[in-house]
């Protein structure tokens, strides 16, 4: 009977990039890490991370589930499980694109924060300019987008000590105000 040898973590992000033609250093920069880290990661000089955040990254970046690399332990943070991140997921794959297409749409610097709204590390942006060009990237509907806006800021106002439930007539007017603003104006 012939035995089956797992391929390791690195040979999968090498096979990964090569295949996907993606640059080491954006790799780096997607999942937040040196350049020399990934390189070293590769090429086995280092041994492959063990540290869940780092790993959920990668994952996030190839679209595979953490659970792929025999490295990966129980995750360090808890995961934000919120409806909007399924429906960005949903998006990305309704519009025929990789992960790693949908990142290269954003600046450098922003691209380890949309990885990490993908993993359910950090939750949607309350900035609506900013939740906005992550809606126009994926060609999702104003109305949808906007949507998505409100209930973060719910969760914000909740988060920070406001009963939304009581306080509903002033709710509903906030936001029936700011939806015919930010509709109305296409800001």
């Amino acid at each position: 009977m012939k035995q089956i040898i797992p391929e390791k973590s690195s040979e999968k992000v090498a096979k990964f990039l090569k295949k996907n033609s993606l640059h080491k250093r954006d790799f780096a920069e997607m999942i937040g890490v040196t350049l020399s880290y990934v390189y070293n990661l590769i090429d086995e000089t280092v041994p492959f991370s063990t540290r869940g955040t780092t790993i959920e990254r990668i994952a996030t970046v190839m679209d595979v589930n953490p659970d792929d690399f025999n490295e990966y332990r129980i995750p360090q943070e808890p995961i934000l499980v919120d409806e909007s991140v399924e429906t960005l997921k949903n998006y990305i794959k309704d519009n025929n694109l990789s992960v790693v297409a949908f990142l290269k749409a954003f600046p450098r610097k922003k691209r380890i924060d949309i990885v990490d709204i993908l993993r359910g590390a950090l939750p949607l942006p309350v900035d609506y300019k900013e939740l906005k060009l992550i809606g126009k990237t994926l060609n999702i509907p104003d109305e949808e987008v906007y949507n998505m806006w409100e209930g973060r800021m719910k969760q914000v106002l909740e988060s920070s000590g406001m009963n939304i439930y009581s306080n509903s007539g002033l709710v509903s007017s906030m936001f029936d105000c700011a939806k015919r603003y930010l509709l109305e104006h296409k800001t």
